[in-house]
């Protein structure tokens, strides 16, 4: 392992350098060393106009950091899982998660608002999902950190009365109320969330896996282990309307194919994520 100090590369947002302080916490302490946030700017943040659905997303969030890794400026780079695509760069591995948050999403509404008549999303996963609940509403694009999307909800910004957060980036960042909005946590029954959602991912050089692995939780790496696998079977980005959640015992699935499922998980099933996820994507007639 490197030197002395640990040095941990993270995004700008109010979010992400909330959840690296937060791994920076576990780890320092776990592996008895300093810390030291590399703040970075990914081309997502800096590109925000674009719709991620349309540029695919895929990386736009981590790629910067990845790169910081490969060059030896960070021991180990902090994202939010469900920004994770599939695969990575050769010579990186995520070495494993911090405990996972409430994984649920919830529906921010204007106050006063029951039926909402324009949601701001840009996730096609939330999008299909919420439009079982509210058939009739119209949707429109957001962007920016969770603060400015509850400001762009409350005010009528934007047109959209309605919108869509994690609810572990809320809890992370000390919200549980804001002026003007109310906040509706919705179940898997409803909304199946993103692939490693709510968990805080650890990535680092392959060879330093290992290192950092004892450290992290094990109960919430052999559930998004699971999950991603879906996600790498899939090949999916921003653009795919497809979400798996795994708990001690159930997956949880989306498609657009196939629609919201709850299939039984055993044990044995997280052992060989990548089989697993096949066969199950083979039995909901998913095609891959």
């Amino acid at each position: 392992m490197p030197r002395k100090k640990l040095i941990l590369a993270t995004r700008r947002s109010p979010l992400a350098l909330a959840q690296a302080r937060m791994a920076a916490a576990r780890l320092g302490e776990r592996l008895g060393v300093e810390t030291e946030l590399l703040q970075l700017v990914t081309t997502g943040d800096r590109q925000t106009e674009w719709s991620l659905e349309k540029r695919g997303g895929k990386g736009l969030f981590t790629g910067e950091l990845e790169q910081a890794l490969l060059r030896g400026e960070a021991d180990a780079a902090v994202h939010s899982a469900k920004d994770l695509p599939g695969d990575m760069a050769d010579g990186l591995a995520v070495a494993g998660y911090l405990p996972r948050e409430d994984p649920r999403d919830v529906l921010v509404l204007r106050a006063g608002v029951t039926e909402p008549a324009r949601i701001a999303t840009g996730s096609p996963r939330r999008r299909l999902q919420i439009g079982q609940l509210f058939p009739s509403a119209a949707f429109t694009e957001i962007r920016g950190n969770v603060d400015t999307r509850l400001r762009k909800i409350a005010t009528g910004e934007g047109g959209a009365d309605a919108t869509l957060l994690a609810a572990a980036g809320l809890r992370r960042l000390g919200i549980g109320e804001w002026p003007g909005v109310a906040f509706h946590a919705l179940g898997c029954k409803h909304m199946v969330p993103a692939i490693g959602q709510a968990a805080i991912a650890v990535q680092c050089r392959a060879a330093d896996a290992a290192h950092f692995a004892g450290a992290l939780d094990a109960e919430t790496a052999r559930r998004v282990t699971l999950e991603r696998a879906f996600q790498t079977a899939l090949g999916g980005g921003c653009h795919t309307a497809a979400a798996a959640h795994a708990t001690a015992d159930t997956l949880w699935f989306f498609h657009e194919e196939t629609g919201l499922r709850s299939l039984p998980l055993a044990p044995a099933d997280f052992e060989e994520p990548a089989a697993t996820a096949g066969r199950l994507l083979r039995y909901l007639g998913v095609k891959v």
